[in-house]
């Protein structure tokens, strides 16, 4: 039996009267790989509804983020989850930086896709969501028929990390407890106040922050790092053998993952038609996400 994590639990009143965010919270611990950890999900829609969007968030963010999307795929009648990683969110944070491993994360990403059956998905991913989501699919093919992509990459440590994530690194680095809604603010200027704020809510206090202060860590830039070999397994499915339809869009001002970094992995998922580009749009995408949403249900229909 393997033991329990520890960790700390944010209290629910820090997620009061969260604007825009109006879903009731759902939490499961089901999961083997969570060891005891409370893992909190997005689950609205019909459960036998024809589409199920999985939609992924990444660090230093949580499913508040798609807060713009989820109403327009909910209207059209689908299913949407929209799972806090381990550490984010409304999520139980371990208290141990090293306890965020690559492989840790995709093995809940993984159970969480088994328990609750997720049948017809498009997977909907971005930052971190997609150096982990990118890599279930091909687990996995029959679950899973259309892919949104936004700003990311497979880490593959085939080319030098980007030099937009080598200087944000850097940062993270120097100021571990940086103020993640005056991060947000600053690349998206139309957030009012309290919508900044509640990119803070998950952290009273630097110890609930070991995962903000790991994964920027975690991005792989050598070939024996964790993640890389299913990485570059998952780079051959999307060229070779995913069959679904894809999307990618792109905001123009993320000065990590580039348009020409995007173009890259465009090139390399089957089937993937040029880009949606949000001029105005920077790394946090999905704070433009309702003409993106809208877009993804013609497209992916």
């Amino acid at each position: 039996m393997r033991p329990a994590i520890a960790h700390l639990r944010t209290p629910e009143s820090r997620f009061a009267n969260l604007p825009g965010y109006p879903w009731a919270p759902q939490y499961l611990s089901a999961l083997p790989s969570l060891g005891g950890l409370r893992l909190h999900l997005i689950d609205e829609g019909p459960r036998d509804a024809p589409r199920t969007w999985l939609c992924l968030h990444g660090n230093p963010t949580w499913s508040y983020l798609y807060r713009r999307m989820i109403p327009v795929f909910l209207a059209a009648g689908d299913r949407v989850v929209a799972p806090d990683m381990p550490g984010f969110g409304r999520s139980d944070k371990p208290l141990d930086d090293a306890q965020h491993r690559f492989g840790w994360h995709r093995a809940v990403l993984l159970e969480l896709v088994e328990h609750l059956d997720l049948r017809s998905v498009n997977l909907v991913v971005q930052d971190w969501g997609g150096l982990l989501g990118l890599t279930l699919p091909m687990a996995a093919p029959q679950r899973y028929q259309g892919l949104l992509v936004m700003n990311t990459f497979l880490a593959t440590a085939r080319e030098p990390l980007p030099e937009g994530f080598t200087q944000w690194r850097a940062m993270c680095r120097a100021k571990p407890d940086f103020a993640i809604g005056r991060l947000l603010a600053r690349g998206n200027p139309h957030l009012s106040a309290a919508e900044c704020a509640a990119y803070d809510a998950p952290f009273p206090d630097e110890r609930y922050r070991a995962a903000t202060r790991a994964f920027p860590e975690l991005v792989a830039s050598h070939p024996d790092d964790d993640g890389v070999a299913v990485s570059r397994e998952a780079q051959a499915f999307w060229a070779q053998r995913w069959r679904g339809r894809a999307m990618m869009a792109v905001g123009e001002q993320d000065p990590v993952f580039t348009p020409a970094h995007m173009e890259n992995l465009r090139k390399g998922i089957a089937g993937c038609p040029p880009a949606l580009r949000i001029a105005e749009g920077g790394h946090f995408l999905q704070e433009h996400g309702e003409r993106i949403a809208a877009e993804a249900l013609t497209q992916l229909a």
